[in-house]
């Protein structure tokens, strides 16, 4: 009878401690690292909606204003080594994949703005109505890509932090000894600096 006793005291423990450590954040780490993954899917999501904008706007682009064709190849290639690298979100751990994946998807923007920027010369075109739609779902676009790598950095600090801090760096420690930091976003060089405002 004692050793019964004995046997459901241990196993009222036992739960309840699996009860008080599940509220200590046993789980934190990998929620939070599924919710990086899930922005970083957004993120990719939206960079795959852009590239798919691109061709039509590109043909568009070029009925009226073949002379620029630097320019849309430089689009057309851009957007090519852009969708050759693709980014798991397993390889988020990597710094390195991750800031080459980025200055593919910069590349693919400096090319569309330098595009937008030669569509001004074109009166006809920036009044086409397929051109205007595409421009718009552009721009709608760049706003989600923003918003999405917004989340992703938010996602990332909250479980680069989790792993940082205590108890989040102890339950890293025991229970995911695989868990390291995944990479954020950096905004590039030129991008800091501020624009030189001149008056003539």
């Amino acid at each position: 009878m004692m050793d019964l006793a004995r046997k459901l005291s241990l196993v009222f423990a036992t739960l309840f401690t699996f009860v008080l450590l599940s509220g200590c954040g046993i789980n934190t780490i990998p929620t939070y690292q599924e919710q990086a993954k899930a922005a970083w899917s957004e993120v990719l999501n939206q960079y795959k909606r852009r590239s798919d904008l691109i061709p039509n706007l590109v043909e568009t682009v070029k009925g009226y204003a073949a002379q620029e064709k630097d320019v849309l190849t430089s689009v057309v290639e851009a957007r090519a080594k852009a969708t050759q690298m693709t980014l798991p979100p397993d390889a988020l751990n990597n710094p390195d994949l991750v800031k080459q994946f980025q200055e593919r998807q910069d590349a693919l923007g400096s090319s569309l703005s330098r595009l937008l920027a030669v569509v001004e010369n074109y009166p006809d075109l920036k009044s086409n109505q397929n051109f205007l739609a595409l421009q718009s779902q552009l721009e709608g676009t760049e706003n989600r890509i923003a918003v999405a790598r917004r989340d992703y950095i938010e996602a990332v600090r909250r479980y680069n932090t989790e792993l940082l801090t205590i108890p989040g760096r102890w339950w890293a420690s025991f229970l995911y000894p695989d868990a390291k930091p995944m990479a954020e976003f950096d905004i590039p060089t030129e991008e800091q600096q501020t624009p030189k405002v001149q008056f003539n």
